[in-house]
């Protein structure tokens, strides 16, 4: 019996395809949406957890502002010297590196470029990026202090300048340098596509004497993290008093792991808002088929009349019913699925060719995405069909033969 009304249903969903269609498209938007934004999110999700899970659960930031405001890094906020020197004399910490960036041209063989370049400072900070934060490289070898030498990232030969090889001198600011190195990828296309200098280097060239828009700070083995984080929020707050006389805290203190945390939650309230979204557009898919099912059941109460004549009871008329809707709710679904995963992967392509993103986002599907878009597409099917369903199992046989 159930093939029989899986026929059935095939067969009117065809006999009003136009009217079949649009209603399908209707599942076919949320569905799309779904699995499009979400595939997207969880790429972003992957590749910056990535990132940051690269970094050693031992090594805290420390960032100008009020709270967990990052954005505050690019602001013009800035760590002076006596902020850098609290946090060194805290106890529990074992190195404290400020880094600097900014945007300045380079030439190399007469080319000029426009590169952002960092100041590190690789005597103490040669350890802390090596093995702290994943740091290595592919070409070449890490550039020493006071050498005047550097490090290009990972994309420098390819995107800024094609060719370069350890070895070759880059001038910037009328100083020449020689790149010792090519850094492995570092995970973000900004930093690949950057030029580490040694701290002194970077403020020869820059004309600064401090400032840092960031901290990274490497606590001693076996120290306690939050307590290392509280001697050091606590300098800060003293050195500032006695700076500027200002009872309120300026600054952030962020273990690693705590970051984690952070960002996990932003990115699950941006996944949230986009089911959110996508939720609107499936309802909407619902309520289309609750209408064309509506009209159905009045364009066939003659047929439903025959039925029940020849013995059809009202679970056979309501099965009907509802095995058709869970079909256009399964066809929406698998439609909106398809197209989805076509998106997310031109998405994919669309970011990676942007030259200004931090990270490379690679859309991710998971099958649990692909098997509850389907499956609550099949069931928001079934319960948009469920109230015309029923209606049609109880029409009276007599009066249904009747209807004109």
């Amino acid at each position: 019996m159930s093939k029989e009304y899986f026929r059935l249903a095939v067969r009117n969903i065809k006999k009003r395809a136009l009217r079949s269609w649009l209603t399908i498209l209707g599942i076919v938007v949320g569905s799309f949406l779904v699995v499009s934004l979400i595939s997207l999110s969880e790429g972003l999700n992957k590749a910056v957890m990535a990132e940051l899970q690269a970094v050693g659960t031992n090594i805290v930031m420390v960032l100008p502002g009020d709270g967990m405001d990052i954005t505050a890094m690019f602001g013009g906020q800035e760590l002076k010297n006596t902020e850098m020197e609290a946090i060194r004399r805290s106890r529990g910490v074992e190195v404290a590196l400020e880094m600097p960036f900014t945007i300045e041209e380079l030439r190399w063989r007469g080319r000029t470029e426009t590169a952002l370049i960092m100041g590190l400072d690789l005597q103490d900070g040669y350890s802390v990026l090596r093995d702290d934060m994943g740091w290595d490289v592919r070409e070449g070898e890490f550039a020493r202090a006071g050498r005047r030498e550097v490090l290009a990232g990972n994309l420098v030969p390819r995107d800024v300048f094609p060719g370069l090889e350890p070895g070759d001198e880059i001038i910037v600011s009328g100083r020449r340098l020689t790149v010792s190195g090519i850094l492995r990828s570092l995970g973000n296309r900004e930093d690949d596509k950057s030029i580490i200098f040694d701290l002194p280097d970077y403020r020869n060239i820059t004309g600064t004497t401090e400032g840092t828009p960031v901290a990274v700070v490497r606590i001693e083995d076996g120290y306690d993290i939050d307590l290392a984080i509280s001697n050091i929020e606590r300098s800060l707050e003293e050195t500032m008093v006695r700076r500027r006389g200002d009872d309120g805290a300026s600054f952030s203190v962020i273990s690693s792991e705590a970051m984690i945390e952070m960002v996990e939650n932003i990115l699950g309230v941006i996944q949230a808002g986009i089911v959110a979204f996508a939720s609107i557009a499936i309802l909407v898919g619902a309520i289309g088929i609750m209408n064309t099912m509506f009209t159905a059941v009045r364009e066939r109460t003659k047929e439903i009349g025959i039925l029940k004549a020849v013995g059809a009871k009202k679970k056979h008329i309501s099965s009907i019913f509802l095995v058709e809707s869970g079909i256009i709710g399964l066809l929406g679904g698998a439609m909106g699925v398809i197209t989805g995963l076509a998106a997310a992967r031109f998405g994919e392509f669309i970011l990676a060719s942007n030259p200004n993103l931090l990270i490379s986002i690679e859309a991710q599907a998971p099958f649990y995405l692909i098997f509850l878009t389907l499956f609550f597409s099949f069931l928001l099917g079934c319960l948009s069909g469920f109230l015309p369903a029923k209606k049609a199992s109880q029409l009276n046989p007599v009066d249904a033969l009747m209807y004109e």
